[in-house]
């Protein structure tokens, strides 16, 4: 769990620094991709706490819901029906149960 934090702090502060810009236009894509990427390390934490983690299904579930996610987003986008709804809604759910088994298993 320690290279996990050290993984995102440091991808936190080499993003700081890297001059990268993308579209506005891109902006719901990347919003919902690390929604569902953040979903998805919580989820990794989660696992950790309960000796479950496997990196394969880590990584694997890292890069196919965000990418699943931002092509919902996308084709929704195209054919104009708001489908980003139900990325924000699923990864978002499962987002809040994941720190809520994650903060309890803190306080146990």
């Amino acid at each position: 769990m320690i290279w996990a934090i050290l993984g995102l702090s440091l991808g936190v502060i080499v993003g700081g620094y890297v001059p990268f810009t993308y579209p506005s236009s891109y902006s719901l894509y990347i919003s919902i991709a690390l929604l569902a990427a953040f979903d998805s390390v919580c989820g990794a934490i989660r696992a950790s706490m309960e000796n479950k983690y496997d990196n394969t299904l880590f990584i694997s579930g890292f890069f196919t819901n965000a990418i699943l996610a931002a092509m919902i987003s996308y084709i929704g986008d195209k054919l104009g029906v708001p489908f980003y709804y139900a990325p924000i809604i699923v990864f978002g759910g499962r987002l809040f149960d994941n720190l809520a088994i994650i903060r309890r298993h803190i306080f146990k």
